[in-house]
């Protein structure tokens, strides 16, 4: 069989990302940001005093979740995030509801391959500070792409030189990226998470919370951040550590 290919974007894309997210984020638990190989570099980033904005985390925010800001479409979300002392608003990451350079880091883990990212990528620059730090991640090479990508509303898997010249366009560049991302590597797997993310998805959240997540947790990678874009050959999913360049 050929691979696989995107499909085209549609207007329709918010909803079903809301609607499968929604299901997600209201039948699990909150995972700590600490939990995740992301809490060194957030540590190393977040200095006393600087703002901080997380946008679409559902319920495993990577940056601090007390004090800091979150965008998400999920009402579930938001309010558990609340609970732990998050301030919170229901918006699309194309609309953010701030002024612009109101804050000093901004993440935005797994969004711009869900979404129409020019507006996104106008978005994300605006809010942030001159010489502030963007932190996003995203799955690479569209001939990678799988019937996993499109259960979950992926858009689009982007070319290695295709993301650098969005982050060019946009006023952005990029410091350091690492090897991220917990989507199996083998397309029979992940044509079988597929299959049981649509026939049953109930069953497939249950397992996915109470087994698959803590198992990747555990097993997870320390991340080895490297100088500029990685050799993403082989990348699956890649990790970005970029700077909103100064007027």
């Amino acid at each position: 069989m050929g691979a696989m290919t995107p499909p085209a974007a549609s207007p329709d894309a918010a909803e079903i990302n809301r609607r499968f997210y929604e299901a997600v984020w209201a039948g699990t638990y909150l995972i700590q940001p600490d939990r995740f190989n992301t809490w060194p570099l957030v540590c190393g980033l977040n200095a006393a005093g600087l703002r901080r904005l997380e946008i679409g985390p559902g319920l495993r925010p990577r940056l601090p979740i007390a004090g800091t800001y979150f965008v998400e479409i999920s009402r579930s979300a938001l309010a558990r995030l609340v609970q732990h002392g998050g301030v919170v608003a229901q918006a699309t990451a194309a609309a953010l509801p701030f002024p612009d350079a109101a804050f000093n880091l901004v993440m935005a883990m797994d969004i711009i391959e869900h979404v129409d990212d020019e507006p996104v990528f106008r978005e994300l620059t605006r809010v942030l500070r001159p010489g502030g730090a963007l932190v996003l991640s995203s799955p690479l090479h569209p001939e990678s792409w799988t019937r996993f990508d499109e259960v979950v509303g992926h858009l689009r898997r982007y070319q290695p030189q295709q993301l650098l010249a969005q982050l060019a366009r946009h006023g952005l560049t990029l410091e350091q990226s690492a090897i991220y991302g917990m989507q199996p590597r083998s397309r029979t797997l992940s044509r079988l998470g597929a299959w049981w993310l649509t026939r049953r998805r109930e069953q497939a959240m249950r397992w996915y919370n109470r087994v698959f997540m803590p198992l990747g947790l555990l097993f997870e990678k320390r991340l080895r951040l490297v100088p500029g874009m990685i050799n993403a050959a082989r990348v699956d999913e890649v990790l970005l550590v970029c700077r909103r360049n100064h007027a």
